[in-house]
């Protein structure tokens, strides 16, 4: 006899069982509403995320309309429908059941739907980044007042080794600008320690001076105790109270630690999604403004119209770096998404971000002080190939506006970084690389609209900076600089031959030579350098003078 499908479900109290489970379910999302912060990486894709939503949120649904839904019976049985012995049941695992069908048919659907719309996505944005760049015919100055002279990792150890807080850490480095203009590595002052970090309070902020060699200055801001922080647990953290008091966007970008007229705070880019229904339902991320943190605990929500006119934070970086990598990434699909596919792909003008070579230190985009203190994200863009190395267009996102331009190289053949690192180990064959020293962050600046690439040369245990090395884009030849007047000077576009302290190096591809030998006094100053060819096998030979004919005193074989 035919069954209606009503006989599946048990006898019950409709409305006593749906009372019951409405106010269980209740309680259930006001304490998810509570703890929201917590549950943000699920909530948000849920909304934003084409196939998050599909698959999470047709479950969720499938989920509570099971939980609402009258006791099943199984072979014409009727089952326990008690609140708590409901997950026992042979009713529960009936529903556990078809929920877990029901999410693995979403699953596959949802990854088969991913494919597209990840496609379709890029695509998206590489058109619309692309619609929001300016083209320019000259590379734009770079701020010779502000060069990143001291890597991140050299000035970690060297700031954290000047500082002493028992019960307080550094946390994580970021660029942020200081009162006086020049740019620092800023770091918040967090509670160390479980017990600390439960009850303790991050105690300020601290600013090391990436822009100089010698003399720098490193300044502690350590007497504003923030009411909530970086470091701080739960809902005392920023982190929590960030979302809890804007929930629908994401902080993707660490927070800029800096001060203004002698008050600290920490600001946070945030980024948001539109939907786009055409031609397949997809987001893309924009710029959602950003949070402002106080001592005192306050919150302040700006637009990027609101943050881009705040006095505060006047100077300082804004637009979310995240938002600036997913832009340069999309430019693949510039020409469309077929012509990036591979096999079928042509691959016409696609370019990609330069890759950054390994032990470099730093990844792109590189955050690059320009004329009159205006912050860029600067990211170099190569042609596609595994073995395409050279620059083919320089982009630079305005680090306040988001404001797009970019540079195309045209028919020149520019070095990338990988290239400078190698170019840079070349030039000086008499350094241990690898064992006593080695080349890191090498970032593009731009002097009399050419393009160098400026590398730090370093101990393996990133205490100090040995010198800068310059390596140009279009030559490659080499500048060797050892202090900082020497590096500012070479950035205004002093010529070489003014400058103070400075070794050049022709490209280490020179026709006959395979390397230099140099010859330096007591002083350190050049003497003279020796080109060597190709296949030779020179000795050196320390003679007294008076004695030209005697027999060396040491042999040193170089190949």
């Amino acid at each position: 006899m035919k069954r209606d499908f009503s006989d599946r479900f048990e006898s019950v109290s409709t409305g006593s069982h749906l009372a019951k489970r409405i106010a269980l379910l209740t309680a259930i999302c006001g304490l998810v509403y509570i703890a929201r912060p917590l549950v943000h990486g699920v909530v948000y894709p849920l909304i934003y995320e084409p196939t998050w939503l599909l698959v999470g949120g047709s479950t969720l649904i499938a989920a509570v309309g099971l939980w609402l839904a009258p006791p099943l019976t199984t072979e014409g049985r009727q089952v326990d429908g008690g609140s708590l012995s409901l997950f026992l049941s042979d009713s529960a695992v009936t529903k556990l059941g078809l929920l877990g069908t029901l999410f693995a048919v979403l699953f596959v659907v949802g990854m088969l739907y991913s494919v597209p719309a990840g496609m379709v996505t890029e695509r998206t944005l590489a058109d619309r980044t692309m619609a929001e760049s300016q083209q320019i015919d000259e590379l734009p100055s770079i701020n010779p007042d502000n060069p990143r002279i001291v890597p991140r990792a050299v000035a970690d150890i060297q700031t954290r080794g000047s500082t002493s807080y028992r019960t307080q850490r550094l946390g994580p480095s970021d660029i942020a600008r200081a009162e006086d203009g020049t740019l620092a590595w800023s770091y918040a002052i967090e509670p160390d320690g479980f017990r600390n970090k439960l009850l303790s309070n991050q105690r300020g902020v601290l600013l090391s001076d990436m822009t100089r060699m010698e003399n720098r200055q490193i300044t502690a801001y350590d007497d504003q105790q923030f009411a909530i922080g970086e470091g701080m647990y739960l809902h005392r953290s920023a982190d929590w109270n960030l979302k809890r008091t804007d929930y629908l966007t994401q902080y993707r970008d660490d927070a800029v630690e800096f001060t203004h007229d002698g008050t600290a705070y920490m600001y946070y880019p945030k980024t948001g999604h539109e939907w786009q229904l055409t031609p397949l339902p997809h987001t893309v991320p924009v710029w959602d403004g950003g949070a402002l943190i106080a001592p005192d605990g306050t919150i302040t929500h700006l637009s990027p119209e609101e943050a881009q006119a705040s006095e505060i934070l006047d100077g300082q970086r804004l637009y979310p770096l995240y938002n600036t990598e997913r832009e340069m990434a999309s430019l693949g699909f510039r020409n469309g998404i077929i012509n990036q596919l591979p096999v079928v792909g042509e691959h016409a003008e696609q370019v990609e971000v330069a890759e950054m070579p390994s032990g470099a230190g730093n990844s792109q985009p590189f955050v690059i002080d320009l004329a009159g203190e205006q912050m860029s994200y600067v990211t170099a863009m190569e042609p596609y190939g595994e073995d395409s190395r050279g620059l083919d267009e320089i982009f630079f996102v305005d680090a306040s506006t988001g404001e797009i331009r970019y540079f195309g190289a045209e028919d020149q053949t520019l070095t990338g970084p990988e290239r400078a690192m190698g170019i840079v180990r070349s030039a000086d064959s008499q350094t241990g690389w690898g064992d006593n020293f080695q080349v890191v962050e090498p970032v593009p600046v731009f002097i009399n609209d050419e393009l160098w690439w400026h590398s730090k040369v370093v101990p393996t245990d990133n205490t100090d900076v040995s010198r800068n090395v310059f390596v140009s884009a279009e030559s490659g030849d080499a500048v060797e600089l050892r202090d900082t007047a020497a590096v500012r000077e070479f950035l205004v576009g002093e010529d070489i031959e003014n400058i103070d302290d400075v070794d050049t190096e022709p490209a280490p591809n020179t026709e006959g030579v395979d390397y230099y030998i140099v010859i330096r006094g007591s002083d350190g100053e050049e003497l003279e350098r020796i080109p060597v060819e190709p296949g030779q096998n020179p000795t050196i030979e320390y003679v007294p003078a008076g004695e030209g004919n005697s027999e060396p005193d040491q042999n040193n074989s170089t190949s």
